[in-house]
């Protein structure tokens, strides 16, 4: 080969074109049939919604597939409009083995820091599933205190459908709920941003001041104690 040039590389599975890119070159099941192979029985997928917001819970859901079943129109949820979504999280909960959710509150948020509040809240979905995994696969994230086998993926919701699909039950979940904390407090308009800092959510923030649901700690909330 002449000097100079790099080899080309093969081709994979698993191998992303542009890991900061727009798409993906990845087999959704990759890593499912890879841990079968290596004996696993119960794979859970995990991820979280509602990291960014500043008013809120965090939100986790763990989710066990069967085994080989692709769900059409199944990935991350934020690539996913909200009608579609809501018909995905009917599918993925009649079709799972096991799914559940976690939640941690604003209060918890405050108090742990947003990182530990998320793990809290994955802690809390796993304990739920029934049957209980024997290996996980996550979005971006470890859980220490899991004495579980684990794979933490960058970008995971696009690269393994069990994470794509407690993607969609974590958003799901939490627009329910931040639509339930619409109708408490409904001057903050939470059914529209979904108490993320838009620029409608920072002027309403400014004009009203902070309510309960609102995360202490998080910066534009904090400068209007």
């Amino acid at each position: 080969m002449p000097r100079g040039r790099s080899r080309p590389r093969e081709a994979h599975p698993d191998r992303t074109a542009d890991l900061f890119g727009d798409e993906l070159e990845c087999d959704p099941l990759y890593f499912e049939r890879s841990s079968h192979k290596d004996g696993y029985r119960c794979i859970a997928g995990l991820d979280e919604a509602g990291r960014g917001p500043l008013a809120g819970p965090v939100v986790a859901a763990a989710v066990v597939l069967p085994v080989d079943l692709m769900i059409p129109g199944l990935t991350d949820s934020k690539q996913v409009p909200e009608q579609e979504r809501e018909r995905l999280f009917e599918v993925i909960r009649d079709q799972a083995v096991c799914y559940a959710v976690g939640i941690a509150d604003e209060r918890t948020i405050d108090l742990v820091n947003i990182l530990q509040a998320t793990i809290i809240a994955m802690e809390r979905a796993l304990q739920a599933l029934n049957p209980q995994p024997d290996y996980l696969l996550l979005d971006a994230i470890f859980l220490p205190r899991v004495p579980l086998p684990q794979k933490s993926l960058i970008k995971g919701d696009f690269r393994s459908h069990s994470i794509a699909a407690a993607s969609i039950l974590a958003k799901v979940t939490r627009d329910r709920i931040m639509l339930e904390l619409h109708e408490k407090y409904p001057r903050y308009n939470f059914q529209k941003h979904k108490g993320y800092g838009t620029k409608e959510h920072l002027l309403l923030l400014r004009e009203h001041g902070p309510c309960d649901a609102h995360r202490k700690t998080y910066i534009p909330v904090a400068r209007m104690l």
